[in-house]
């Protein structure tokens, strides 16, 4: 398999059929065989829900790529001779380059990807491509499909992750002295450097970049060989198929094989929580980028104006990476209502695992593009930041934690300073307006040390704790985040 970073394009749609056409089409597929289980063709009203190659399509270089490989196998076991291979395989391959430069012609009658491919290497090869399905089932041959395409969209989510952490680290960088509040409640708690804050998302998407990787890890065993669930009459080489396709191993049970779908499952969960960050991204982005922050702008690129208001400059990319998530949340529930209470191994509520994976596939990717774009434009009002963190209301801890240095408990210490607060906020003055005489009635050990904690820089270079917000802290988590791009870049 060539990994190609995401799923393939879909191939364009032939036009759509006449119900009537469709159901002939049908007819010639049941009734060309003698051996034919059926006699009459299927109910339109059947046929439209039943047929996937609508949506499976999206699969088909993955079954040309595995069908390649499977004739390879039946080749070594003697069941395609040698003449045959070669065509077979050139039938094949000349499927690939119709598909890859969309020329590939579907028809009325396919009901999914596979069908479609084998009709069409009958009518390149003649009677040959019957031997092709040979040791293997529809149930097998589109858990592998499945499987294929998660490992390539792990790789690309992986990919546009590691992007958008790249542009992070660019910012953070570049940003590691600019102070800014804090928050928590949406209010000002204590005072960061930008770099630290814009670090935090960077490592959120650290760990969304190991979720999708264990995604792929999870996808990469091959469930084909075991046939439509018990495997198959013939001792093909599973283990060198899945070297050909590029799985890691193959499934160790035939009946889980086909029933399988958890590496979707895994995909679907690694992309609700990607975008449940993006989200949260995207909703700082826009509170930070309003008119009563004006902490940064987004470039013009990814922004909208108004049609009747033309002062304006919408956040609209940041809008849409809060509004996505919930998207791909649902096509994840989707497949896990699908799933439950299924009875293995294969059965048809299995087809609609495909639209919900596509979906979120296109959902991820976009959204991941669009979030580097936006940090690759981004700009930042360091005076308006600087502003906001120079309310001394921010430094209430500090002098909390001075009182506990002379051996105050912390919290008595605590009280002391939120009864200063709470005369500072009633009498609208700053907490070093307060004279020494103010001070001594709160606490004995409150003296000049007081206005000196007050001075801004001591708030943040405090931090020193591992992780904190300290310049030497940023300084060496920096470090840790261009380790961490060079081990997944």
């Amino acid at each position: 398999m060539t990994s190609t970073g995401s799923l393939p394009p879909s191939v364009p749609r032939s036009p759509q059929a006449e119900p009537g056409r469709v159901i002939i089409s049908a007819v010639a597929r049941h009734t060309d065989k003698s051996t034919s289980r059926f006699r009459e063709p299927p109910d339109p009203r059947f046929w439209r829900l039943n047929r996937s190659i609508d949506f499976d399509r999206h699969l088909a270089p993955y079954d040309v790529a595995q069908s390649r490989a499977h004739a390879k196998a039946l080749n070594r076991i003697g069941v395609i001779a040698d003449d045959e291979i070669k065509v077979i395989d050139e039938g094949l391959a000349a499927i690939a380059g119709e598909l890859e430069a969309g020329e590939f012609a579907f028809e009325p009658g396919d009901e999914d990807i596979h069908m479609a491919v084998e009709r069409r290497l009958g009518e390149l090869i003649g009677e040959l491509a019957g031997k092709l399905h040979t040791g293997r089932s529809r149930n097998d041959q589109v858990a592998t499909d499945i499987c294929m395409a998660v490992m390539d969209a792990a790789n690309g989510a992986g990919e546009r992750i590691a992007a958008a952490m790249r542009e992070l680290l660019r910012l953070a960088d570049a940003h590691k002295d600019w102070t800014m509040p804090g928050y928590t409640h949406l209010q000002r708690a204590q005072p960061v450097y930008l770099g630290h804050h814009l670090l935090s998302w960077f490592w959120m998407l650290s760990r969304d970049f190991d979720r999708f990787a264990a995604a792929r890890r999870a996808a990469a065993v091959m469930p084909l060989g075991a046939g439509a669930l018990a495997g198959v009459n013939w001792e093909i080489d599973r283990r060198a198929v899945a070297a050909d396709l590029g799985f890691d191993s193959v499934t160790v049970n035939s009946l889980d094989s086909t029933s399988n779908r958890d590496m979707v499952l895994d995909y679907l969960s690694a992309g609700s929580i990607c975008l449940t960050h993006l989200s949260r991204i995207g909703s700082e982005l826009v509170i930070w980028s309003s008119t009563e922050f004006s902490f940064c702008q987004l470039s013009e690129p990814f922004t909208s104006g108004s049609s009747i208001m033309p002062q304006k400059q919408n956040p609209d990319s940041a809008e849409l990476l809060r509004a996505k998530a919930p998207r791909v949340i649902g096509d994840f529930t989707t497949l896990l209502g699908v799933l439950h209470a299924l009875p293995l191994t294969y059965g048809k509520d299995m087809q609609e695992d495909k639209e919900p994976f596509f979906d979120a596939v296109e959902t991820v990717e976009g959204t991941l593009e669009m979030t580097a774009g936006i940090f690759e434009g981004i700009e930042f009002d360091r005076e308006r930041l600087q502003a906001a963190a120079g309310d001394e209301m921010l430094a209430a801890t500090e002098i909390a934690d001075l009182l506990v240095r002379r051996g105050v408990p912390f919290r008595e210490a605590h009280g002391i300073v939120g009864d200063l607060v709470r005369q500072c906020v009633a009498e609208g003055r700053n907490l070093s307006d307060l004279n020494r005489e103010e001070l001594a009635e709160r606490s004995a050990e409150l003296d000049d040390e007081y206005y000196e904690v007050l001075k801004q820089g001591s708030w943040l270079e405090s931090k020193r704790s591992e992780g904190g917000t300290s310049s030497a802290s940023l300084a060496a988590q920096i470090e840790l985040a261009k380790a961490r791009l060079a081990e997944i870049a």
